[in-house]
């Protein structure tokens, strides 16, 4: 199970380059075999993603960029993972919510909706006189 710490976007980040990587093993069978390599896993290659996107400075990424680097490490049979990262990671895709997350989502909705509607009933109303500007009439002469 992913880390409690982990932002849903790090999560789907892991189980899309996990899917892939199974995708490609089906389909492929040399590289099937580089995917049953005892010595590597799934959570060393995202490292080796996280290390190789930071390193190269930029933010965003094509979907074929990463994939590459993913099939990099495995068709290489010493590479440098380097150490984990703590980051969170944005993607593209959707995210699916459990129906407790959207329970959640819909109560934090109506919480924030009640102590806007309380804060707009606590403050004073304020009976702002207009003020007209006094202009004489040719009567008041």
């Amino acid at each position: 199970m992913a880390n409690n710490k982990e932002n849903k976007g790090t999560r789907a980040f892991n189980e899309t380059i996990k899917a892939y990587l199974e995708e490609r093993a089906e389909n492929d069978a040399l590289f099937a075999v580089k995917f049953a390599n005892p010595s590597k896993s799934v959570e060393e290659c995202v490292t080796y993603i996280l290390n190789s996107v930071q390193k190269s400075g930029c933010n965003g990424f094509e979907d074929d960029e990463i994939f590459g680097m993913a099939t990099h490490y495995y068709d290489e049979e010493e590479i440098e993972v380097g150490k984990p990262i703590n980051c969170q990671v944005v993607v593209n895709h959707t995210v699916e919510l459990t129906e407790e997350e959207k329970e959640q989502a819909r109560q934090d909705a109506i919480n924030k909706l009640r102590d806007e509607e309380m804060a707009k009933m606590r403050r004073p109303k304020t009976t702002e006189k207009k003020v007209q500007d006094v202009q004489p009439s040719l009567f008041d002469f």
